[in-house]
């Protein structure tokens, strides 16, 4: 019986055009988490079966299901390489030059976006001797191409890149800053991956499923030209879906400037947001870094309440930290330039409280309990302050005090001299009850431990402004 002749060419094409494929991000040059399961994933021809097999020794095999997806997963080694790894399905495919490290995802709005080059008109401090100096094969970095889709997409264009001049001048300065220190200090390759946006919204990086439990949330509305980043789900499907499962140690994540107006739902969406990422990435729950939005003069509202809404997520979950940058922002705009400071202070966590580096501080002063002594002064008392606080020799500035009145009056501070406290009074307030610290959009940071960490802004109260 002869094959019908558009049959055969159907069979034929079939054949040549089959092929084995993986994300972008599964590309040459990556680096996969070191000791411990990751994943690898991709697609292929309904039923076909796929072989990996790596440089380390380990081989695996699957078939691809209905709709011609398949996933398996690679114990890693300790650290090393470069390595090969192949993919035998319809097709061969190899990825060359694959290190095993660590791995952070490195992800938010525009201050994680910035990159080494700086903005127009707006510089990063050191950039220059950064680039000069960063010939580094262990240091891996992805960029992920900005896309945005109403459904969760499964691939992302961008590719892994070694450290150079030309890779690190183009690439998120705080990610490569961060990579730079641990790479320094754990000796091992490390690889980021920055997949961030400009002026997005937090709401615009949690899946719909997770936003259907805050549907009485007032979602902001995005105006002309920013209804990407502003657009609930938006940035999660389109950047941050096709990592969804990649090995990784942690995140970092710098974003809040587009919330500051709404800090009651930052406070309840970022760590939201948090959780469903633990959830969907199914890793466990990975360490979160982030940094507390700088200081900066707005118009309209006080960022205080958006800096106090992170403040207080740092005990909303567990393994997550904040970098505070309260003496580094800029009051005129909103890219501090120091971006090598933000990326130190997110690695004090990570090292401390990962990699076992305990002798390091790694968070300023946190405030924890407010005691009248009857005398018309107030004494703080602080954590993560083991050997007491410092203003570095200057005036302790931007403190208020108020009493049952709710009014608040500038107030003098003092450090104690035998204990880890400070003592807050003004003559305006004979009966003080509540004491703010740096409460407003860009205040003075004069309070810091002895690490050099600073204090967030706070306050003692719950009032309504």
């Amino acid at each position: 019986m002869r094959i019908p002749t558009l049959l055969l060419l159907v069979a034929i094409c079939g054949e040549v055009f089959a092929e084995t494929r993986l994300p972008a991000v599964f590309g040459n040059g990556m680096v996969l988490q070191r000791d411990t399961t990751v994943a690898l994933w991709g697609w292929d021809e309904p039923g076909q079966r796929v072989s990996v097999r790596t440089g380390w020794g380990e081989r695996v095999a699957t078939r691809a299901d209905d709709d011609g997806r398949w996933r398996v997963s690679l114990d890693t080694p300790a650290a090393g390489g470069p390595f090969m790894l192949t993919v035998k399905g319809s097709s061969r495919v190899e990825r060359r030059d694959v290190l095993v490290g660590e791995v952070w995802f490195a992800s938010g709005q525009s201050n994680m976006d910035m990159r080494m080059r700086g903005n127009l008109n707006q510089p990063v401090i050191g950039s220059n001797e950064a680039v000069l100096n960063s010939e580094n094969d262990r240091i891996r970095l992805f960029t992920a191409a900005r896309q945005w889709d109403e459904a969760p997409m499964d691939d992302v264009e961008g590719e892994w890149l070694a450290a150079s001049p030309e890779a690190v001048k183009a690439f998120s300065a705080v990610g490569y800053f961060y990579a730079r220190k641990l790479e320094d200090l754990l000796d091992v390759p490390v690889g980021v991956i920055a997949s961030a946006w400009g002026g997005s919204n937090v709401e615009a990086w949690i899946d719909a499923e997770t936003l259907s439990s805050y549907e009485h949330l007032a979602f902001r509305e995005a105006t002309a030209g920013e209804a990407e980043r502003r657009t609930p789900s938006l940035m999660f499907n389109g950047m941050l879906h096709p990592f969804l499962g990649y090995g990784i140690k942690g995140v970092i994540w710098y974003q809040g400037e587009s919330n500051r107006s709404r800090p009651g739902e930052y406070l309840v969406l970022f760590p939201a947001m948090v959780d469903a990422w633990r959830r969907q990435w199914g890793i466990g729950d990975f360490p979160f870094y982030y940094v507390q939005i700088a200081p900066k003069d707005w118009e309209g509202g006080n960022s205080a309440f958006l800096r106090e809404a992170q403040l207080d997520s740092m005990s909303a979950l567990p393994d997550m930290g904040m970098a505070v940058t309260l003496d580094i922002g800029e009051c005129d705009q909103i890219h501090p330039a120091e971006k090598r400071t933000v990326a130190d202070r997110l690695a004090y966590w990570a090292l401390a409280r990962d990699y076992g580096f305990e002798a390091i501080g790694y968070s300023g002063p946190v405030y924890r309990d407010l005691q009248a002594t009857g005398d018309g002064k107030v004494v703080l008392q602080f954590d993560h302050a083991p050997r007491g606080l410092t203003s570095f020799g200057k005036a302790l500035e931007g403190f208020e005090i108020a009493g049952e009145d709710r009014v608040f009056h500038p107030a003098q501070a003092a450090i104690s001299a035998r204990e880890v406290s400070l003592t807050v009074w003004s003559e305006e307030v004979p009966d003080p009850v509540a004491v703010r610290y740096a409460f407003g959009d860009c205040p003075p940071a004069t309070l810091f431990g002895t690490e050099g960490l600073p204090a967030s802004s706070f306050r003692t109260d719950d009032w309504a402004e």
